[in-house]
């Protein structure tokens, strides 16, 4: 079953978002990439790393183009549930029972940030495990579901508290962020200015999307096809227990979504052995970070997918380059010039890993990415 047109339309859209946000932010195309995949699997992310990383700027910017209702909010060991949830009010005619009043308050969002999330009251830990596993709230008498489509998190460790692992599995993807390199200062100081003083707001139309998109995309999940990987899942799977990760039964069964997604996200119906590259996000540990990487690696590179590792020629970077900007001007309709956008993204991210140096070789191609959106801008979305 092919994905139909406005599934591919809108995976189109996203990616153009994605690639506004990778233009915008220095070094951090793996935390866009994640937070769609996020969005479009319903789970939820966390982000470790020091603070003053970007990570909830990256999650507000992203929410506000795609028109999503957000809460954000610091914790601290006082938090209490009535500053996250809302407070308490009568419910007439039961004088005795009492009932929140949740607008403008988490269980109301779509979109919720929440960070330093492990210093969270224990009080409120089965509160918000129910509400992120089941999208339920328990409001007074009530039991409310909840619109929450995923909650990103920031914390700068994982908790040693026994009390808080079970909370902390909730976030089947983990990312962490470390500052920018040397190497990548300068293009830090330029976007982180231009964000800073708001010239990395699009003045050209966004296209349009809502959250209702997502959803959809979401439904479609089912339709993308796992008969190729299966077996070779299954198999990675014995692998990781025979290095000592022995992922849980709710990760290995989820894991299935995430390949479905990067495989939808790709504008294909069907997922191939490229599209394991999510695994590598959802250890539970450092360590295990590591082994996943080790095991998964090769198979996503066999596949065609994105390199983690090893080092591609600069020369290599250069040659796809001018055979991309070549190729532009044959470009026609608004999927072909996804994939193509995807194509530099991908060069991108080779480019910042294998030549972090070159920033001559940067420049151009990020020049080559703002061309490329500038003509979508005008060809499909200036009269939406």
């Amino acid at each position: 079953m092919s994905l139909s047109p406005d599934t591919l339309t809108t995976i189109s859209r996203l990616q153009y978002v994605a690639t506004r946000l990778k233009s915008s932010f220095a070094r951090r195309d793996t935390a866009v990439d994640l937070v769609i995949l996020a969005l479009v699997s319903r789970e939820h992310l966390l982000f470790l790393g020091p603070q003053g990383t970007a990570k909830s700027d990256l999650v507000e910017r992203f929410a506000h183009a795609i028109q999503c209702e957000t809460f954000h909010y610091l914790l601290t060991h006082f938090t209490d549930t009535a500053e996250l949830c809302g407070a308490h009010h009568g419910l007439l005619p039961h004088p005795d029972r009492t009932r929140t009043r949740t607008d403008g308050f988490l269980p109301s969002a779509r979109i919720v940030l929440l960070d330093d999330v492990f210093q969270i009251n224990s009080l409120m830990i089965n509160s918000l495990i129910t509400l992120l596993q089941n999208r339920v709230f328990h409001n007074g008498f009530e039991r409310l579901t909840v619109p929450l489509i995923s909650l990103f998190a920031t914390s700068r460790h994982l908790p040693d508290d026994l009390s808080l692992r079970g909370f902390s599995d909730r976030f089947l993807l983990r990312l962490r962020l470390e500052p920018v390199q040397d190497a990548a200062l300068g293009e830090l100081l330029s976007k982180g200015w231009a964000l800073e003083m708001g010239a990395s707001t699009p003045t050209a139309p966004e296209p349009s999307l809502a959250p209702e998109d997502l959803d959809n995309l979401y439904r479609a999940l089912p339709d993308v096809a796992i008969a190729e990987i299966a077996a070779l899942y299954q198999g990675l799977l014995r692998h990781l227990r025979a290095e000592g990760i022995d992922l849980s039964d709710r990760r290995i069964v989820k894991g299935l979504k995430l390949i479905r997604a990067a495989a939808l996200l790709d504008g294909r119906d069907e997922a191939t052995p490229r599209d394991l590259w999510p695994l590598t996000h959802v250890w539970s540990t450092p360590e295990e970070a590591v082994a996943l990487r080790d095991v998964i690696q090769p198979l996503i590179e066999e596949a065609g997918g994105p390199v983690l590792e090893a080092r591609r020629p600069l020369e290599d970077l250069r040659e796809e380059l001018a055979l991309l900007v070549a190729y532009a001007p044959n470009l026609r309709g608004e999927e072909m010039f996804t994939a193509h956008l995807t194509a530099l993204g991908q060069l991108r991210r080779d480019v910042i890993f294998h030549a972090p140096r070159s920033n001559d070789l940067l420049t151009r191609l990020e020049a080559e990415i703002e061309r490329i959106l500038t003509v979508m801008e005008h060809q499909f979305f200036h009269n939406r």
